[in-house]
């Protein structure tokens, strides 16, 4: 025995007292191969398959290998037998491990085979390879891995695993990393925008993790250091000195799933320990699937499990008024996911038509829509995303689902008669989406889109929770999927009703169809019309001609705000207005604008001074109520001409033409090109009109005064 005192250098591997091997034959060189072969450098560098078959001259070849990182490498086990090496494949999601743990602990010090001269061992030469590998306290142990044994159980290990590569300076090895590092803390925001955009932390795998520790560090939030404490105290609390432990997934998951990201059995052991440590310090947190995802991710570039702990505190407690991170409640994901979809049916036209016609539900397809980035993209593609997510927030998620989106449109369109699950198809699609795209085509395809201003995104976000509360729906299971077959219409069928409804902003499709009116049973007059439809907003006009032509309005203020006097008509409404028709094609026509009903019918707009109709300026009688719109540039109206009318007349669009032009007694009109909403004529120029009837998009004169005012008053933006 050799008895070595332990110092500052090795005291984190405990006892150091060394066992010395007697060798009885081999030479030195051949010695110092095998003593390389039994410490194994890095477990992503070998094979099962290599293993199986390995030699002496194999494990030499491997021995001078050296680790890509100092920080991310761990032993775990698996079904190899010990002396058996695996590989770890970062295209493959999950990862074989290298060794199992047979039960055998060793309490012991580390042993070393280090006793001169160097004789080979005659017989069996991987004697003593096996018996290091076996499980003595400094080697590479063999570690019991998680399982999930039920449904709605964890459970946890405990135990500690070694890092590799802690001795080697790696700036020296990638001196180029440390010019960018060094670039890094010099740069400011916005360039820092422009390096994640571009890759630029992406390689090698330490500066990424330094420059995600440098950007997190610089999220405002609650979070401090003393999250490292916390993490320590919670493990200790809800672990405590046990081998294996078992805990119900957490609330805020769906399914328990988690994304493996290319982790072994230990990462993953961690990224359970981890989330079941946030569900307990953060308990307001009740619904939000991506936390999973997240913590494997940054798992990846953490030095250690409460460094990725505290990382995501950082997300969940920011304070950043500029910009929004993670949802913490079904409520707030759920109004992403409205928000999303209004998107979509903006700058995605066409794939809401293609779900609807077909009658599968729309809701869930959009439900998934983050999880297409953080669960079903491949490592490659969601780790770039995640660079720029954490310098720009939420907005960005909205970008890539929107570019991806468009890519599946592409794709599906040729296909769709062969679609069975739309939602199982979009999966798919995004796990596959190497075929169609690379992660740099994607980005620049994302930002290529124009999307609406932060603060517009919030109205929306906050609109779209407004609508939420006011249906009473908190979690998933008070959510309804839309009823049309009570729906009755001498104008639509229900297949047709659906598009419609698949058109409208989320937050008014989430209120059923009924009849205002009809001219069928309340007769033809405008006098009528605006009597049954005064009040509501907005509303789904719907028109089919002598010809069984059918098209229509959604119209997004109430037609209440309608005035006319010695000066003309005034033009109201908002670029959530558009024009469709149904038959004999489906088609919807609208500018790709964001302008949310409930912003702008305060204020109006004027024609110019050569147009055919004169109009003035309605201002509102309540000074505070107009300033609170002036304030915020998102909410002054366009110069575009969406709706006006009075008793004898009715326009939709006013911009080179009316869409649709109706006369007093609602028996005939007529429709023109028209730029309001870039429209052709929607049906024949003259028509006779067979019916006319106007349905709700919505509760009563939603948003009033007092809703608006709560929307306004939004704490944190995209």
């Amino acid at each position: 025995m050799l008895k070595v005192t332990s110092n500052v250098a090795c005291a984190h591997f405990g006892s150091t007292n060394v066992n010395v091997q007697n060798v009885e034959s081999g030479s030195n060189s051949q010695f110092a191969d095998r003593t390389n072969s039994g410490r194994l450098r890095s477990r992503s560098l070998y094979s099962s398959d290599e293993a199986k078959h390995s030699t002496g001259e194999a494990d030499e070849d491997r021995s001078h290998i050296r680790p890509r990182s100092r920080s991310f490498y761990a032993c775990d086990t698996d079904d190899e037998e010990p002396g058996h090496f695996s590989r770890s494949n970062a295209i493959r999601p999950r990862t074989r491990s290298l060794h199992r743990e047979e039960g055998k602990r060793n309490t012991g010090g580390i042993c070393i085979s280090a006793k001169p001269p160097i004789k080979r061992p005659k017989g069996h030469s991987s004697t003593w390879a096996k018996k290091d590998l076996a499980g003595n306290k400094g080697s590479l142990k063999g570690v019991p891995m998680i399982t999930i044994s039920e449904v709605d159980n964890w459970e946890i290990s405990s135990s500690v695993r070694m890092k590799y590569g802690q001795y080697v300076d790696w700036e020296k090895i990638y001196p180029e990393a440390a010019i960018r590092y060094r670039k890094i803390l010099s740069s400011d925001h916005n360039e820092l925008k422009a390096m994640g955009r571009t890759g630029f932390w992406s390689m090698p795998h330490t500066l990424r993790a330094k420059a995600y520790q440098h950007i997190i560090h610089n999220i405002e939030s609650t979070s401090t250091n003393t999250d490292v404490d916390t993490y320590n105290a919670l493990v200790g609390k809800l672990f405590g000195e046990f081998q294996t432990s078992t805990h119900p997934f957490p609330k805020f998951m769906e399914d328990g799933e988690i994304p493996r990201y290319c982790l072994n059995k230990a990462g993953l052991n961690s990224v359970k320990k981890i989330l079941i440590c946030i569900n307990h310090h953060f308990p307001d947190v009740t619904f939000c699937p991506i936390l999973s995802a997240l913590v494997s991710l940054l798992l990846h570039f953490s030095e250690d499990e409460a460094q990725c702990f505290h990382s995501m505190c950082s997300l969940v407690t920011y304070t950043d008024s500029k910009k929004r991170y993670i949802d913490h409640t079904f409520l707030t994901s759920h109004a992403s996911c409205m928000t999303f979809g209004d998107l979509a049916n903006k700058y995605c036209r066409g794939i809401r038509k293609l779900i609807a016609s077909s009658h599968q539900n729309l809701f869930e397809f959009y439900s998934d829509w983050i999880m297409w980035i953080f669960a079903d993209l491949p490592f490659a593609y969601a780790i770039r995303v995640l660079d720029v997510y954490l310098m720009e927030g939420y907005k960005v998620l909205y970008r890539v689902a929107l570019a991806l989106l468009s890519l599946y449109k592409v794709s599906v369109s040729s296909r769709v008669a062969h679609v069975d699950d739309f939602r199982q198809d979009m999966k798919s699609f995004v796990e596959n989406v190497a075929r169609h795209s690379t992660i740099d085509a994607l980005l620049e395809r994302a930002f290529k889109i124009q999307l609406p201003t932060r603060n517009q995104l919030t109205y929306l976000f906050n609109a779209n929770k407004h609508a939420l509360i006011h249906k009473d729906i908190h979690n998933k299971s008070s959510y309804q999927a839309m009823d049309f077959r009570n729906f009755s219409s001498s104008v639509v069928t229900e297949t047709e009703m659906r598009v419609v409804w698949a058109w409208i902003p989320e937050r008014f499709a989430l209120f059923s169809p009924v009849q205002l009116f009809s001219t069928n049973a309340h007769g033809r007059s405008l006098s009528l019309f605006y009597s049954k439809v005064e009040g509501h907003d907005p509303t789904v006009l719907l028109l089919k001609t002598a010809d069984e032509e059918i098209c229509g309005a959604f119209l997004s203020s109430d037609w209440a705000h309608k005035n006319c006097d010695e000066k003309g008509f005034k033009f109201f409404g908002t670029g959530e207005c558009f024009v469709f028709t149904l038959r004999p094609g489906m088609e919807r026509y609208q500018r790709t604008v964001l302008q949310i009903s409930g912003m702008s019918d305060k204020s109006d707009q004027t024609l110019s001074a050569n147009s055919r109709i004169n109009t003035h300026v309605y201002r509102p009688s309540a000074a505070s109520q107009d300033q609170r719109y002036k304030s915020s540039s998102f909410c002054t109206l366009s110069t575009f001409k969406f709706m006006a009318g009075d008793d004898e007349t009715l326009f939709i669009g006013g911009d080179g033409g009316h869409a649709l032009h109706l006369q007093a007694d609602l028996t005939a009109g007529y429709s023109e090109s028209c730029d309001t909403f870039e429209s052709p004529p929607l049906c024949r120029t003259s028509f006779k009109i067979q019916s006319l009837e106007v349905c709700p998009g919505g509760r009563k004169t939603w948003p009033n005064a007092e809703d608006c005012d709560i929307l306004c008053q939004s704490s944190h933006t995209m």
